[in-house]
């Protein structure tokens, strides 16, 4: 009895490890949401995000130039190609009236928001070139749905790309510029941030002088939502650093000047 019992302990885990490997996305990590999930759960949960009025979004119509110029910051990332599912996600950028939440996150699927007192609090355009690569990365590599499966279960959000429990999509929803990555997704996400940013103008380890800024300004400083249980900023430094000299540490471009005007847009 306890032979078959063993052999039928390891055809099950046989079968889950059959499914596991079946479930591996187009970055060789095991996924259970289809890209095609992400897409819709992305859609979702930026859908009801929108509706809370206290999420006062620019309106893209009143706000042209603004849009115009984080659109062409996110087209120099995509246009390198190294995005996995560069060309199969939305991509689409929401700026968000808010001057006291320094924030910027991005949904699966690829809905990007950025907060005005981030977008103020940096002092060049290579700065949020990085922490815009830093988010997309996040997306592109999948860390979100697997947040968001640490953080809430698989069951619920498999219930929620099928339409149901609408009260926890709205929790989701709320959540969302919270959601907290493991450090080593956190890591990861510097680390194609620099990647993505190396083959553009700008000076690939922007995000390095954003963290920097952190550092300088010390417990005066604000510290970003999105950085609660993220790695030390001086180790991210250290590495985003090294990461761009290991690629060959060519020097980019700040735009800070081009980067000032666009901030003005904003007042």
């Amino acid at each position: 009895m306890k032979k078959y019992f063993r052999l039928g302990f390891l055809a099950c885990a046989l079968s889950a490890l059959v499914v596991l490997a079946s479930c591996k996305d187009d970055n060789g990590k095991v996924n259970l949401f289809s890209i095609q999930d992400d897409m819709t759960f992305g859609a979702q949960v930026s859908a009801e995000f929108e509706k809370d009025p206290t999420n006062v979004i620019l309106d893209s119509t009143n706000n042209v130039a603004a849009y115009k110029f984080v659109y062409n910051l996110r087209d120099s990332i995509l246009n390198t190609g190294l995005l996995t599912y560069g060309k199969v996600f939305q991509w689409r950028i929401r700026i968000i009236k808010d001057d006291t939440t320094l924030n910027a996150f991005c949904t699966p699927g690829g809905y990007i928001y950025i907060y005005t007192a981030l977008i103020k609090y940096l002092e060049s355009e290579d700065q949020l070139a990085g922490v815009m690569g830093h988010e997309m990365a996040h997306a592109d590599r999948r860390h979100s749905t697997e947040a968001m499966t640490r953080q809430y279960g698989i069951q619920t959000l498999i219930d929620i790309v099928f339409g149901q429990n609408k009260g926890q999509l709205v929790r989701i929803a709320a959540g969302l510029k919270s959601l907290q990555f493991s450090r080593a997704n956190e890591t990861q996400a510097d680390e194609y941030s620099v990647i993505t940013l190396y083959p553009t103008a700008y000076n690939a380890k922007g995000a390095a002088g954003f963290f920097q800024k952190m550092i300088d300004q010390g417990s005066s400083g604000r510290s970003p939502e999105f950085l609660s249980t993220h790695p030390n900023p001086d180790n991210r430094v250290a590495a985003i650093t090294a990461k761009w000299n290991a690629l060959g540490g060519k020097v980019g471009q700040t735009f800070t000047s081009r980067y000032a005007t666009f901030k003005m847009l904003l007042n």
